[in-house]
């Protein structure tokens, strides 16, 4: 029989960092002989991550659920804000769309190398070793798109659609797709669908109200709207969240 104990754990970031990282992370497992296979489900977000086999690759954001085997016991990871990423990894969001790509394919074999040879070091150190790494590359990369953050922001809440976002930014729909694939990945109405199918799930590992009055809180037109893009994002039905949460 195979057991499995398995911890998971998030940190605010550093100063530095804030309005770039939306965390650092930690995941570990304690595995029995069974190869052990996770769902990661879209979230508008880019990873960088390091196994601690010395695997050290960019997460791109997803538009639908990623088969994610675990080979390693420990993964450390540093998570951007939607739309951040492009400026410090040198590459627009769309290229790495629903792909992994080794880091050292953005930032160069060597610095990547290093960073790797720094964590391989200490691993129980991991997580500030990467946040520097993040802090030195910062400083000489371009920032956020503003107009894409702006976006982010009222779509993150559900205050308007993207038509109405577009026009309370000054822009055209056209610009703003454009600005919006390379900072995020993916168009304004992808993003749009993410954020929300993000907010249900928030709601519903935190409520035991019906699905129908969870999907209407977190924008969904009905329970039929949030099954549909459940489907789409994670291969699974809406009520599987409060039974994994569970």
């Amino acid at each position: 029989m195979t057991t499995m104990e398995h911890r998971y754990h998030e940190r605010p970031p550093v100063a530095d960092l804030r309005g770039v990282l939306a965390c650092t992370w930690t995941r570990s497992w304690s595995i029995g002989a069974a190869l052990i296979v996770i769902d990661v489900v879209p979230d508008a977000c880019i990873d960088i991550v390091w196994r601690d086999d010395g695997l050290l690759l960019v997460a791109g954001p997803d538009t639908g659920p990623w088969r994610a085997p675990i080979v390693g016991s420990r993964y450390v990871g540093a998570r951007f804000l939607p739309g951040a990423a492009p400026g410090l990894l040198g590459a627009p969001a769309s290229a790495l769309r629903d792909r992994r790509v080794e880091l050292a394919d953005l930032w160069g074999r060597r610095c990547a190398e290093r960073l790797a040879e720094e964590l391989a070091a200490a691993p129980d150190q991991a997580e500030e070793i990467l946040t520097r790494a993040l802090a030195r590359q910062l400083r000489q990369a371009a920032p956020p798109d503003p107009l894409v953050r702006a976006l982010v922001g009222r779509l993150q809440h559900g205050r308007m659609g993207v038509a109405a976002a577009a026009a309370a930014l000054g822009v055209s729909e056209r610009q703003l797709r454009r600005r919006c694939e390379a900072a995020v990945g993916y168009s304004p109405k992808v993003l749009e669908r993410v954020l929300r199918f993000q907010r249900f799930r928030s709601l519903a590992r935190l409520s035991a109200a019906p699905l129908v009055e969870l999907a209407l809180a977190a924008g969904y037109a009905d329970q039929a709207h949030l099954s549909r893009d459940h489907r789409r994002l994670a291969g699974s039905t809406p009520g599987g969240v409060r039974v994994r949460a569970g």
